[in-house]
């Protein structure tokens, strides 16, 4: 009986010397170290276990936001929080701390969306401001300054980095848009791509993706205007649960602990990413590691038969995420799922985009030998399901 195409690609066995030395593309979370998770498994062990209150834990925060502080040069009188419930939580906390009475979101994927349903569900906030794009593409920032000033828009948000799509998006607070914050979702940009966070009053993001370690978290970079905000709002008089107010999240952070206990084990693995960046280079470092992988794969699907850079515009082609579209004749399901039975893992499209595409990580714990590695084990595998 002739096995069916699925069948005869599944059977596939990518030569060993030809595969990536780690095979793990996902797109958050990523890929840990292995080096961390046996510091984890050494050093780890004498904190795992015991109070977040207590000293121990206490100093590794402490140095998780001093090492942040560094990474990013964040400017005088930027402090970084952090809580429970990875940046899902933050656009609540954002919704109840950071916006007084009108938000206005830049939405272009799935994830930018989330935060403008957030803002629209409040009942205590008046209807967001929505400057929407296709998918793979993303509305300019730079031009909505009057738009959120005729709105009475007290706060700007977009993502840096639309992981559902691969789109990145400049990091610039907008002219014209008088007093209003910018919020802007780092969540899988944070650490791969430059950013001044001057031009930011909450940049905000979950350790799962960049930082290599587990989700759970979310941390951020807010600038004094946002800590006045908070405050602001905390005093109001508008209900606040206390898992989602920023405020006992900054008085909090400001003793290097959470308001609520924390997973140790992201803790302890954010800080180890931490360290690793800073002893590399800093940011400047990771940005330029993940350009090489993205310069690589963008150019592979460019001189490519079959396949194409989803993101139409290189200046919006992410560093950290991305997307990669495949002639109809291929079934990129098919190859993913090849890929993965042969060890190469996560590079499946987002689940609702519903492209015929492969969405590869490359965030800085990426080397570009891997990515090298699986565009070569791409090209071997639809050469044969093409036979």
């Amino acid at each position: 009986m002739t096995p069916s195409p699925q069948q005869a690609a599944q059977r596939l066995v990518i030569p060993a010397d030809l595969k990536p030395a780690d095979g793990r593309f996902g797109s958050g979370p990523s890929r840990v170290r292995p080096e961390a998770l046996a510091n984890l498994a050494a050093a780890g062990a004498a904190v795992m276990g015991t109070s977040h209150r207590q000293r121990p834990v206490r100093a590794l925060v402490a140095e998780i936001r001093a090492g942040l502080k560094e990474l990013f040069a964040a400017p005088r009188g930027y402090e970084v929080a952090l809580g429970n419930g990875g940046a899902t939580a933050f656009w609540d906390a954002a919704a109840f701390g950071l916006i007084r009475e009108r938000s206005l979101h830049l939405a272009y994927g799935e994830f930018s969306h989330k935060f403008a349903s957030v803002s629209q569900g409040a009942p205590f906030l008046a209807e967001p401001v929505l400057v929407s794009a296709e998918p793979g593409d993303a509305p300019d920032p730079a031009g909505v300054g009057p738009v959120a000033a005729r709105a009475g828009a007290d706060a700007l948000a977009w993502a840096h980095n639309e992981t559902s799509t691969g789109v990145m998006v400049p990091v610039i607070r907008p002219a014209d848009a008088g007093e209003a914050l910018v919020l802007i979702d780092a969540t899988s940009g944070a650490g791969g791509l430059p950013v001044d966070v001057a031009q930011a009053d909450a940049y905000y993001f979950a350790p799962q993706k960049c930082f290599a370690a587990d989700g759970g978290l979310w941390l951020a970079l807010l600038s004094p205007a946002a800590q006045e905000r908070i405050a602001e709002l905390a005093a109001s008089g508008r209900w606040i649960p206390p898992f989602s107010s920023l405020a006992t999240a900054l008085e909090n952070s400001l003793k290097d602990q959470t308001y609520n206990t924390p997973a140790l084990a992201t803790l302890f693995l954010l800080r180890e990413e931490v360290r690793w960046m800073l002893a590399r280079g800093g940011l400047e470092w990771c940005v330029a590691r993940s350009r090489s992988c993205a310069e690589h794969l963008y150019g592979w699907a460019e001189r490519s038969a079959y396949a194409t850079p989803f993101v139409a515009d290189p200046a919006k082609r992410s560093l950290v995420v991305g997307t990669i579209d495949f002639d109809e004749q291929l079934d990129a399901a098919l190859l993913a799922s090849t890929l993965r039975e042969n060890g190469i893992v996560d590079v499946d499209p987002y689940r609702k985009l519903g492209r015929n595409q492969l969405r590869i990580g490359m965030f800085p714990v990426t080397e570009l030998g891997d990515v090298q590695a699986l565009t070569a084990c791409i090209d071997w595998v639809v050469e044969r399901i093409s036979e």
